[in-house]
């Protein structure tokens, strides 16, 4: 059956995620649990993030002064603001330092980012329900939309690759953030597959702005533009706006078409929790996920090599593909958002300092001219088995290996390291200090008191679903 046969018929792929994000159930406790963990760790992102003024002077209202009745908070802040400027400010945040979770694919992303537009609604929804003398929503709501989110984004970027086609991950943002937040906001299956269809036919930004000679700040609020524009188009749609019925297949103007060399976009398997239940979260490093593994090595290797740096004739780093595609770089650097996506630059970062934090990035620490003499000597190679190994479903690597060579001949041990802190198969060793990255990160923003009561309650599962949305919120009110 050709495209034009079927041009009444509504693009399967829509349908079957309006029915999960609308009557999807989710059964599995590791899922919800791990959920607790995403909101923990993402928001303790956030609370970073406003430490670093580059992030803060894009948050507060469009129009300063703006007084919104039951508007949604914005953590860490006194900002009340409408839930689609709420959204950015919250996904601008979250994502501004890169330490969030991930999820690596053909395409990548970060599903957690999606928590600027569910949080913001489930605020606006839950204070404008007050108002009325209704229920607001749960705190266990928010939770399991952020699995299915987190589900939708995930199983998406499986088989679809939107980067080789220079588009930017954040339209599956955008795509999952839409179909979760209609459906919180009342939405029908049909609401939901119209809201689809607009923001596939939104398109994606390009990736310019992740890549040399244009890497810049925009990958760090591109994420919270993208969660926000999924809740405008949402408001939009509930409010009667039309939707699309084949914005994908259409022939010569659909996405597929446009866009993707006529290849079709697939969900890869059903959607249920399998995402949320395998996400990498960055637990000791704020660096590009395809360079963790590196960072640890270098790390590992900083002992052996403080005190000879000058004496280093080449550094080997073995990695895979994904890894040499995106973060590869050579030449100069010219901002934090450049550095934290350089495989190189990380790897130097842990070689001197035997550690890597967000200040590393910044410009003081960047003109130490050791940096890039370790840069220059760095020798990047793919492994063929670590490729394949990243992209099988049963393994889900991103393997690295450091070695390095002196002038005198000798050589450090080979430091390979194929699972990252953050993986699934390391959740035993990597949850209590994510728990601790989580607390660490609160400090730098709230009152001992403050960051107590968050904790006890993030601590405690049952008290957390029980408790109401702007319960919840209030607790982050500065």
């Amino acid at each position: 059956m050709n495209k034009t046969a079927v041009a009444n018929q509504t693009d399967q792929l829509l349908a079957d995620i309006a029915a999960y994000a609308v009557d999807g159930e989710i059964t599995s406790k590791e899922a919800i649990e791990t959920a607790r963990y995403v909101l923990m760790d993402t928001l303790g992102c956030g609370m970073l993030a406003l430490n670093f003024p580059e992030c803060t002077k894009h948050l507060g209202p469009i129009v300063p002064g703006t007084v919104v009745p039951n508007g949604a908070r914005v953590p860490g802040t006194s900002f009340v603001l409408d839930p689609v400027q709420a959204a950015f400010n919250i996904g601008c945040m979250i994502r501004w330092l890169d330490y969030n979770d991930t999820w690596l694919a053909q395409e990548w992303g970060h599903p957690s980012d999606n928590l600027g537009g569910i949080l913001a609604v489930s605020d606006y929804i839950s204070r404008t329900r007050l108002a009325n003398g209704e229920e607001p929503l749960s705190m266990n709501d928010v939770l399991h939309a952020i699995v299915k989110a987190h589900e939708i984004q995930g199983v998406l970027a499986l088989e679809n690759c939107l980067n080789r086609n220079g588009l930017d991950h954040v339209l599956f943002v955008k795509v999952a953030s839409s179909a979760v937040v209609c459906a919180m906001l009342g939405g029908t299956k049909e609401d939901v597959q119209n809201v689809l269809s607009q923001a596939f036919v939104d398109n994606s930004p390009l990736r310019t702005y992740r890549h040399a000679p244009n890497t810049g700040s925009r990958k760090s609020w591109a994420a919270g533009d993208a969660t926000s524009r999924a809740v405008r188009l949402a408001m939009m749609t509930l409010k009667g706006e039309m939707g699309y019925q084949t914005p994908l297949s259409a022939e010569k103007w659909g996405f597929e078409d446009v866009l993707m060399k006529g290849k079709p976009l697939t969900l890869a398997q059903p959607l249920g929790s399998y995402v949320i239940e395998n996400v990498l979260f960055k637990i000791a490093y704020p660096a590009e996920f395809h360079a963790q593994t590196a960072a640890e090595a270098a790390v590992i290797l900083h002992d052996a090599v403080k005190d000879r740096l000058d004496d280093i004739d080449r550094i080997e780093i073995t990695t895979h593909e994904s890894a040499i595609r995106i973060i590869d770089k050579k030449g100069p650097l010219y901002n934090p958002a450049d550095r934290d996506h350089c495989l190189q630059y990380i790897t130097a970062i842990g070689l001197i300092y035997g550690e890597l934090t967000a200040d590393h990035y910044e410009e003081e620490t960047a003109q130490n001219p050791l940096i890039d003499r370790l840069r220059d000597q760095m020798i990047v190679k793919e492994d063929k088995r670590y490729t394949e190994d990243y992209l099988d479903p049963k393994k889900r690597s991103i393997a690295n290996c450091v070695q390095i060579f002196f002038k005198d001949g000798t050589m450090t041990d080979r430091i390979e390291i194929e699972y990252p802190l953050g993986h699934r198969r390391r959740r035993q060793e990597g949850i209590p200090l994510l728990e601790k990255k989580w607390a660490y990160h609160l400090k730098t923003r709230f009152p001992q008191k403050q960051v107590d009561q968050i904790v006890s309650l993030c601590q405690n599962p049952n008290q957390l679903k029980t408790t109401t949305v702007p319960a919840f919120m209030d607790l982050f009110v500065i």
